[in-house]
Order: C-alpha cells, then sequence, then structure tokens
C-alpha cells in the first residue's frame, strides 16, 4: 500500500470514529502539501462539511489531532490552512520505508493476479523494414507487457507479421521486373531493405505510369486503376489466394529475406515475442467468421458479390469484409486472428498497440466481434499511440524517404560516441567497453526519447537532442545511476539490517528521494492501468534529478557524522535499485560507469 492510499485510508477511519460517517476513497481529496506550505500530504476538508456538519477549520483541526494520535508511526503533526489539512510525515516512517525498499526483492513481491493479457506490437509488413514509426509501436507495446508482468499479469507478447495483401505483391511485382535475381547475398544487403527497395520502384514505376496514362487523356481516378503495374500486382494477389505455386514460392523466398532482416533488428532492439501470428495462416479463418456472419444475417453481400457489413445503426457506416473478388481485406484477417488468439491462449484481455490512424478500424472491428457475440469481444483494447516525425517532418514509405530502425540506431549509437567523447572521459575503458557503452547509451536514449510522451500525442524525434546528458533525457538517468556506482565502489554501504533507528532529523532533500522512491507503486499502477509507459519514464527522471540536486548539496562519503554518512549510502543504494527497476521496464540498460 502506497503512503497516499494509507493517508486516504487513515483519514477515512477517523471520519468513521469521529463523525460515524462511511467514506469511500474517491470522496476523500489527498494531495501533496504545495511548497509554499508546511507538511507533506494535504486532506481537502471543504467537500466534507456534509459529513462532518462542522466548519473546514473545525473539522480539519479534529481530524488532524485524531490522526497524529492514533497514527504516530505514520504523522509527526499537522496544521490547518483555511480549508487545508497539511500533515508532516513522521522521519521514522521514512527512514523505516527506506530499508523495507532494499530488503525486498522487487521482481518477486507482486503476486500473480491471475489474469491472462496478450499484447500485440511490432506488426511490421513484409514489403519494407522496420522505421522509426516500428520503433515508437515495438518499444511501447515492449514496455507495456513488462509493466503489465511486473503489477501481476500473465503476459503474452505477440507479433503479428502482415505477410500477405497487395502490399506484398508490389514489391513481388517490381523484383520480377526489374531484380534481375538479385538476393541479399548478392547485394551484400539486408533483405528486409532489399526488398522495401522494390516497394519504392514499384511505386515509382507506378507514378510513371499514371503520368503518361493522363497524358494521353485519362482520367486520373481511372488511371489509377487501369496502370498496368498496379493491374499485374492485384492479378498476383488473386494467384497467391488461388494456390499458385509459382506464386507462393516467389512469395516464400522474398519473405524468408525479410524476416532474417527482421529478426536482426528485433535482436539490436533488445525485444522478444512469445508468440507469432502470421496474416497468410489467419485470413482463412477470418473468411469463415465473415460466412459466419452471412448466415446470422448481420453481413450482406452486394451486387458485385463483396461483403459488407451495416454499422450505420451504430453511428458508423457501411464496412468491407471481402472484396468482390473474393480476396480478403485487413478486417477480414484482424477477425479471424481475434479468433485464434483467444483460441490459443483464452485471455482476458487483447491489447493492440497501433496507431491512432488505426482507431475507426480498431473500433469497427470490436464491434463486429460483439455483434458476432464471442466472448473475448469485450476484452479488447487499442493502445492508441499518435505519429512520429523528425524535425524535417513527416515520411512517407512508397517515397523512400522514410528513416529505417537499422540507420536510425547507428545514428543513435555514433551520436553516442560523439557526446562521451566530447565529456573526454574515455581513456579508462578498452575499445570493447567503449563499444558496449555506446550501445546502452544510444539505445537507451532512443527509448526513453520515444516513450517519455504519453502515447496519444504525436511527437518529433530529434536525435541530437534525446542524448543531452543534462536534459530530459535515458543518458542523464543512466548517468546517475552509474555516478552512484562510482560512490558506493568508493565507500561500501553497509549492510541495511541491524542497522539502529537513525536518531537524527531527516534534511529537506533527503526526504524528498525517499517521497519519490515511495512513489514507484502508485506510479507502476497508473502505468498499467493507462498503458502509458511515459508515467515510468517521469517517475525515473524526477529521481534522478533530485538526487543530482541531493549530491550537488550534500557529501555522501564525507558526510557531517557516521549516521549521516550509512543514511546517504542508504538513499545511493535505494535510488540506484530503484533507477535500475524503473527503467529497466522500459528495456533500457544501465551501465556501471560512464
Amino acid at each position: 500500500m502506497s503512503l497516499l492510499q494509507e493517508i486516504r485510508r487513515a483519514g477515512i477511519q477517523a471520519i468513521k470514529t469521529l463523525y460515524h460517517q462511511e467514506l469511500s476513497p474517491e470522496q476523500l481529496t489527498v494531495n501533496e502539501t504545495k511548497p509554499d506550505f508546511e507538511g507533506d500530504y494535504t486532506i481537502v476538508m471543504f467537500s466534507l462539511s456534509k459529513f462532518t456538519k462542522q466548519k473546514p477549520e473545525e473539522s480539519g483541526r479534529a481530524i488532524g489531532e485524531w490522526l497524529v494520535s492514533n497514527f504516530p508511526g505514520i504523522f509527526q503533526k499537522y496544521n490547518i490552512v483555511k480549508g487545508f489539512l497539511n500533515l508532516t510525515v513522521a522521519d521514522s516512517y521514512y527512514v523505516s520505508f527506506l530499508k523495507n525498499s532494499l530488503s525486498e526483492n522487487t521482481d518477486k513481491k507482486r503476486l500473480s493476479n491471475g489474469k491472462k493479457v496478450m499484447v500485440e506490437f511490432a506488426s511490421p509488413n513484409t514489403n519494407k523494414p522496420l522505421h522509426l514509426g516500428h520503433l515508437r509501436n515495438i518499444f511501447l507495446g515492449s514496455s507495456i507487457a513488462n509493466i503489465l508482468k511486473a503489477s501481476g499479469y500473465n503476459v503474452i507478447k505477440a507479433n503479428l507479421v502482415n505477410d500477405r495483401g497487395i502490399h506484398i505483391c508490389k514489391s513481388m511485382i517490381a523484383w520480377l521486373h526489374y531484380g534481375n535475381g538479385e538476393t541479399p547475398e548478392s547485394t551484400g544487403k539486408k533483405g528486409d531493405h532489399l526488398v522495401g527497395d522494390y516497394y519504392v520502384k514499384f511505386n515509382d514505376v507506378y507514378k510513371e505510369q499514371i503520368e503518361h496514362l493522363v497524358n494521353k487523356g485519362t482520367d486520373k481516378a481511372v488511371a489509377e486503376k487501369e496502370a498496368p503495374i498496379m493491374k499485374e500486382a492485384q492479378e498476383l494477389l488473386v494467384k497467391w489466394e488461388q494456390g499458385d505455386k509459382e506464386t507462393r514460392e516467389l512469395w516464400a523466398k522474398m519473405n524468408g529475406w525479410v524476416y532474417e532482416g527482421f529478426d536482426e533488428t528485433y535482436q539490436r532492439m533488445g525485444v522478444s515475442f512469445d508468440k507469432m501470428y502470421y496474416e497468410s495462416k489467419t485470413y482463412l479463418l477470418g473468411k469463415r467468421i465473415v460466412e459466419e456472419g452471412l448466415e446470422k444475417n448481420l453481413f450482406f453481400k452486394k451486387e458485385d458479390g463483396s461483403v459488407w457489413v451495416d454499422l450505420t445503426a451504430d453511428g458508423l457506416d457501411e464496412k468491407l469484409l471481402l472484396r468482390a473478388d473474393g480476396t480478403s481485406v485487413y478486417m477480414t484477417q484482424d477477425l479471424g486472428t481475434a479468433q485464434l488468439k483467444y483460441d490459443d491462449y483464452h485471455i482476458d484481455r487483447s491489447i493492440y498497440v497501433i496507431g491512432d490512424e488505426q482507431n475507426y478500424h480498431m473500433t469497427v472491428l470490436k464491434l463486429i466481434l460483439q455483434k458476432l457475440g464471442k466472448p473475448y469481444a469485450a476484452g479488447i483494447d487499442h493502445l492508441s499511440y499518435g505519429m512520429v516525425e523528425l524535425p524535417s517532418g513527416r515520411m512517407k514509405s512508397r517515397e523512400g524517404t522514410v528513416v529505417d530502425a537499422d540507420d536510425l540506431m547507428d545514428e543513435m549509437i555514433a551520436t553516442a560516441e560523439k557526446h562521451t567523447r566530447e565529456l573526454g572521459k574515455v581513456n579508462d575503458f578498452s575499445e570493447k567497453e567503449l563499444s558496449a557503452l555506446y550501445e546502452i547509451l544510444g539505445m537507451g536514449a532512443a527509448k526513453f526519447y520515444l516513450l517519455r510522451v504519453n502515447p496519444k500525442k504525436k511527437m518529433v524525434f530529434n536525435p541530437e537532442e534525446s542524448i543531452d546528458f543534462h536534459g530530459f533525457t535515458g543518458p542523464f538517468v543512466q548517468y546517475t545511476y552509474a555516478r552512484i556506482q562510482s560512490i558506493l565502489r568508493k565507500e561500501e554501504a553497509e549492510e541495511h539490517s541491524g542497522i539502529p533507528a537513525f536518531q537524527q532529523p531527516l534534511l529537506p532533500l533527503e526526504k524528498s528521494i525517499i517521497i519519490q522512491l515511495e512513489k514507484f507503486e502508485q506510479a507502476l499502477e497508473n502505468a498499467a492501468l493507462e498503458m502509458d509507459p511515459s508515467i515510468i519514464a517521469n517517475y525515473a527522471f524526477e529521481l534522478a534529478k533530485i538526487f543530482n540536486t541531493f549530491y550537488t548539496e550534500h557529501s555522501v562519503t564525507k558526510a557531517e557524522n557516521e549516521e549521516k554518512k550509512i543514511l546517504r549510502l542508504l538513499l545511493c543504494k535505494a535510488v540506484a535499485q530503484d533507477i535500475s527497476y524503473s527503467i529497466g521496464l522500459l528495456g533500457i540498460s544501465v551501465p556501471e560507469r560512464m
């Protein structure tokens, strides 16, 4: 139980004892005391007058006296400022918390809640390499999986690979026309990059053909449908769904190139998956679900043979489920995948990490499954996130202006090297150690920068800014950890067990550190509830910032006396432990020295 929850529980007990009124936790407002006033936490009394039948100042005084008398282990004193009851928490409570936090194993102290959750993220197309947008998706999905696991959930990390469809056929057609049989081995390119080049090539040729038709007098909308290379891609898709041997062999070969490239990138990112799904293996199940909907008269066919669902009564519109030629659309595949997930794991929740441009699609998917009476429909959650751009603007896959994830990671590591060398502290490291350090800092910078923003917000990713050792960045937090390790190596902290109670009062910055440490449990709970890793990123940054302020003003190894020295060494150990654990939830490693 967090301190905030304990204060709320004690306040409710006080009101029940003094005024014989039962309150719910939501009816008692408790906030951190504003810096201008004495105290740590404040109970807002104005809304309680209807229960106490007294003026806020009068009931506040009665409750304050009762709390200090009955909970001396928590409350040291109180004061009243108008309708606000300001409570000062006892130093002994904070010291006890500090000792306990060091003696507990953070990884094991949370019990399973018995809930099974699948987090689906990455979901790449096999016609292009992973890019900056995928980085935000993957880091969000991986961190949310970690946060939920730390909160007691049984988590399955899943990746749905979009390995079929018209986009794949575009790369295939371009390779057939212009590839001259080249392979990753013959070109020295990663397979995902090679296939992505042909996706760009397709669109270059497609544009030229449209322009040619328009110049000959064809309407642009007609030209887009009649361009020869597009018609070839559509014919190839039909062949694929019909099981044409030659088409399937080419598809398998080019997808194989891409999978090898993806695996290399995932490994470098430090992410893994428990289950891989492939749309090529789920779309047929989706088709069967569409047939089920037709039999139940939930869906309908148009004259051209295409299948639709009418959602106008739900405030939406008609949604295509099967094309006239019988080929699947994304919705068909997603219906099948949703069913397969449930069949495989009987999950309580299914979280989809998908960009906000798919908000409508996800609303429709859940609504269709509800209409079909599927037992897992209510458990579908969409972790919707905003687009990520570079300072130069929005990226476009078709035009080849997307920044590949591999290239961006290279840039981050190079930037980490540049900044570290500028600090002039590399002489004590071997080249192998430096290489590992640059990797830790570069990847940490990228992950922290992409996760420090609320997922729902659009953001601009600035590689140079993300690695500033003095800003709101991963390297700043990592540097704080390394700085603490340096302190602890010079002066080994004594064991916290068996240490007598500290007699001297806590200084404001000592107390500030413990107050921030105490907030971790609430931050974790909120991050899991809101599916928002930025809460953890902000927690870690604030902890690092408070510690650095403390360390600037107070010595650890040359403290005023032995008691203060022991206390501050314990503070160092606790801060390092929490930094390592909290940013570890974000997938970020910490360097032992910098």
